[in-house]
């Protein structure tokens, strides 16, 4: 959806039940705040939902830098046939583990959970008019390599439970991506090469790697191309792309630590925080 605000209105008017939807979690999300229930009436298929997250990152003050994929259970598949999903991850939610440990933030009485993730970043622009890929085509684009956790949360505490509609309705169920270091030549790897663990508050919680992401890394990739293209967003260089959960959804609360052990490419630890009321500034670069 274009930014410009004429557009915008159109879009807004054409679908007011849409618009509130996003109006309601974008709001929350602003206001650092819970939400007592889904905000509206649930869409009716993915490609709708998609149409409540455009509508919703048009408002959010702040550039898209990249994209969560998630994977969707098959009983829980629409008509689109799409076996994963989308959402936005935000400039300034992105942050790189660096030294020192960063903070991240969570919803107090909403949804709030860690992911391992190994992500990728575009070294160029894919064409626009492309809007089928395959893994093997996926991973002929360049692309580099990085160790990550995303920050899966959400105003609504029941997100995942009501189902992928919903998750992609509130940008994906994300609130941010911790990124490490570059795993050198990844597609030089397997995917059972890639390993890590998962520990919250010095407890393991989770084991896997990238052989736990369905068709492993590439699969997600071109799911991403795929499915951003059909969108009218053709992903370009510098565009980020989180694969999907490789040691599982790990619940986590304000105040507690979790540490992600990629298994010879290093690790993350950083600390949950309890979200907080944003500036009514636009963050946009």
């Amino acid at each position: 959806m274009s930014n410009d605000p004429n557009a915008l209105a159109d879009a807004r008017s054409a679908a007011p039940a849409l618009a509130a939807i996003a109006d309601g979690f974008v709001g929350a999300r602003r206001q650092g705040r819970a939400l007592p229930g889904f905000p509206g009436e649930v869409p009716d298929d993915l490609v709708t939902a998609y149409r409540v997250q455009d509508l919703a990152i048009a408002q959010w003050p702040d550039r898209v830098v990249g994209w969560k994929v998630g994977f969707i259970a098959p009983e829980r598949r629409d008509i689109s046939g799409d076996e994963r999903l989308l959402g936005p991850i935000f400039a300034r939610q992105l942050q790189l583990a660096t030294g020192g440990q960063p903070t991240f933030e969570v919803f107090s009485r909403g949804f709030g959970a860690v992911e391992a993730e190994y992500v990728l970043r575009l070294e160029a622009d894919v064409p626009a008019d492309k809007t089928d890929w395959t893994p093997a085509e996926a991973a002929a684009v360049p692309s580099t390599l990085f160790i990550g956790m995303e920050v899966a949360s959400s105003p609504l505490a029941t997100i995942n439970q009501l189902g992928p509609r919903v998750v992609v309705s509130d940008f994906g169920n994300n609130n941010g991506l911790v990124m490490g270091a570059e795993i050198p030549a990844w597609t030089d790897r397997s995917d059972a090469s890639l390993t890590c663990t998962t520990s919250i508050d010095g407890r393991q919680v989770g084991q896997g790697g990238a052989t736990t992401l369905p068709g492993g890394l590439r699969a997600a990739f071109a799911f991403a191309l795929s499915r951003s293209a059909r969108r009218g967003r053709p992903l370009k260089a510098g565009d980020l792309i989180a694969t999907g959960n490789a040691t599982g959804i790990h619940d986590i609360l304000p105040g507690q630590q979790a540490r992600i052990e990629f298994h010879g490419h290093g690790s993350i630890e950083a600390l949950a925080v309890a979200a907080s009321p944003k500036d009514e500034g636009d963050w946009r670069a």
